[in-house]
């Protein structure tokens, strides 16, 4: 075991990435990176991470923020639960920590939205604690190199790689060891072609010397995804527009969008003339999240509703004042229309 971990901490230590997290011990950073990366590429990450810390580089500033800016910040980040639960964190940690960001990992899990990985890769990389993490690549790593058959996402399964990875772990350095094995993951023992012949635990992986490290992970259930039909109605003539805010518990809680009709599939085109009574123009854009097929169609109709129960009314210019779900800020930044 301690061969193990001396054999891919000495491989980070050569090529780890210069990323800007782990340049900092400052606990309330390193979360913030943890939070932003769950389900989101690096490359993308880093940029909303810079950002961050540059409006928020406190505990204090970030709980002192409105929920509108913090959502604005994090527009086009998708998974907007995440910045919700953020918010929350930073004011419980004003109120229950006195503004310090919580040392050890009991107290990290009780934040909203910190799960064991959260909680356990910030006690060890800000605390040194001795937690290990287990996280996709963890899973996909650990499986391959003991072969392991178990399926990951059973209950027997999270069990025996928790285990495995708190066997593993190294008593004098765990936040080193942590940060090398999602590295080695990542970057060597990815998903679908890993490079097996530049990884330092290669003349031991079992699953490398069975040659069957494709198969590694297993999972026993498939996501099944909902396909759903956004018709968005932009009301507009040459300086306003109409917006709703989502107040239910569904995807996009709490962001400003155009008045919206969903429906169990495409309509015709005569149909959707008949919400408007109106000729109006339309494009259609497939937005894919990960249980969710989102396909939506952007009507813009030339006329302001005489009704104000359709929406609010604000000038065309002043829309990205208001956090909007990625697929409507992706559509007005490429659209040909004049906002």
């Amino acid at each position: 075991m301690t061969d193990f971990s001396l054999s891919i901490t000495s491989w980070y230590r050569q090529n780890k990435r210069n990323l800007p997290w782990r340049n900092t011990s400052n606990p309330y950073f390193i979360w913030l990176s943890e939070v932003i990366l769950q389900q989101t590429r690096v490359d993308q990450g880093t940029n909303y991470y810079n950002k961050f810390i540059k409006n928020y580089p406190t505990i204090i500033h970030l709980a002192n923020a409105s929920e509108k800016e913090i959502l604005n910040d994090w527009q086009g980040l998708g998974y907007y639960s995440r910045a919700r639960n953020l918010h929350a964190s930073a004011k419980i940690i004003q109120s229950k920590f006195k503004g310090v960001f919580p040392s050890n990992y009991n107290d990290i899990l009780s934040l909203k939205g910190v799960g064991p990985y959260t909680a356990a890769a910030i006690s060890s990389f800000a605390f040194n604690e001795k937690k290990a993490v287990v996280d996709g690549n963890v899973y996909r790593l650990l499986s391959r190199y003991f072969d392991i058959s178990t399926p990951i996402d059973s209950t027997n399964g999270i069990k025996e790689f928790q285990s495995l990875a708190n066997e593993l772990i190294s008593s004098t350095n765990p936040g080193e060891h942590n940060q090398a094995i999602m590295e080695l993951g990542s970057v060597v023992c990815s998903p679908s072609e890993p490079n097996c012949i530049y990884c330092p635990l290669n003349n031991s992986c079992l699953a490398f010397s069975k040659g069957n490290y494709k198969e590694r992970p297993i999972k026993t259930t498939k996501v099944k995804i909902k396909k759903r039909y956004f018709h968005y109605l932009i009301f507009e003539n040459q300086e306003f527009t109409l917006i709703k805010q989502r107040t239910e518990k569904d995807i996009w809680q709490n962001l400003f969008e155009f008045p919206l009709i969903e429906t169990f599939d495409t309509p015709s085109d005569e149909e959707a003339l008949n919400w408007s009574n109106q000729k109006s123009e339309s494009i259609q854009i497939k937005h894919i999240l990960s249980h969710q097929h989102i396909f939506v169609t952007f009507h813009h109709i030339p006329l302001l509703p005489k009704s104000n129960d359709v929406g609010i009314k604000i000038k065309k210019e002043d829309i990205q004042e208001y956090p909007l779900p990625r697929v409507i800020d992706k559509y007005i930044t490429k659209s040909t229309f004049n906002w």
